[in-house]
């Protein structure tokens, strides 16, 4: 199904009591319309009528240090700063054999393994090779990809991935951002996901950023506590437009908006 994806309704902090965001959706409902689509999909982190599922967002600290003084986390009871930082610590290598940066040339056999994955679960995105090559092949500053060859074979079985969203942070002596990277999609195969997903924390640490945040959708659950990820205090929910559908557990939802 043709569906549109709404990612940012932004509005500026001195507009917000006009009324502006209904004015907003009508007119990109006009807007996609006209492109004889009429549904779409959007999340957002209030409950709305009706959402189609609910989402919780876990965090795994890279950088505890940090995240302690910025307000973003706190210490545990009966727990010192240094006991934090070597219980966040993480390799300074990775372990999985053949895991290396995704290239252009794997976007094929990504693209196959993304269309095998994402079937067993109940909304999802049709992703082809154009789609793969334009929103998981690794830009700077934007998305990071990693993939798992066969050394022998040169197979690639394995892949992850995550997108970068970076936060301001306001009036501290010390830090001006807070870099976070978000899980986008993962698919494993020859290793274990918590594995996979182990190396993509080292990747993560390695290219500099804070935390790394993932939601409970698709097979997340499955690492979650093992790679020491704390659940948060917010939920993400996932809406449909014009289109109804049974609500769905969070396990079931293979789309992540970005």
């Amino acid at each position: 199904m043709a569906m549109a994806e709404i990612n940012f309704l932004c509005v500026h902090k001195k507009l917000r009591t006009k009324r502006l965001a209904p004015v907003l959706i009508k007119e990109i409902t006009r807007r996609v319309n006209l492109c004889n689509v009429w549904q779409a999909v959007y999340t957002a982190g209030v409950v709305l009528p009706m959402p189609v599922a609910q989402c919780r967002y876990f965090h795994r600290s890279l950088n505890p240090k940090k995240l302690i003084e910025v307000g973003f986390s706190r210490l545990a009871p009966r727990m010192t700063m240094t006991r934090t930082i070597k219980m966040f610590k993480l390799p300074e290598t990775t372990n999985v054999l053949g895991f290396r940066r995704m290239e252009k040339k794997d976007v094929a056999p990504v693209t196959a393994l993304l269309e095998t994955y994402l079937a067993k679960f109940d909304l999802v995105q049709h992703y082809d090779q154009h789609d793969v090559a334009h929103w998981m092949l690794p830009r700077d500053g934007v998305l990071s990809a990693y993939v798992v060859e066969n050394p022998e074979t040169h197979e690639v079985t394995d892949f992850t991935s995550f997108y970068h969203l970076p936060s301001t942070v306001i009036g501290h002596d010390k830090h001006s951002k807070l870099n976070a990277a978000y899980s986008f999609y993962n698919v494993a195969t020859t290793v274990s996901l918590a594995e996979l997903v182990n190396d993509t924390l080292i990747m993560a640490k390695q290219e500099g950023f804070d935390v790394f945040n993932a939601l409970n959708l698709m097979d997340n659950a499955e690492y979650l506590q093992e790679l020491k990820f704390g659940p948060g205090d917010g939920d993400l929910m996932y809406y449909l437009y014009n289109w109804r559908c049974p609500r769905m557990e969070s396990n079931k939802i293979g789309l992540v908006l970005c």
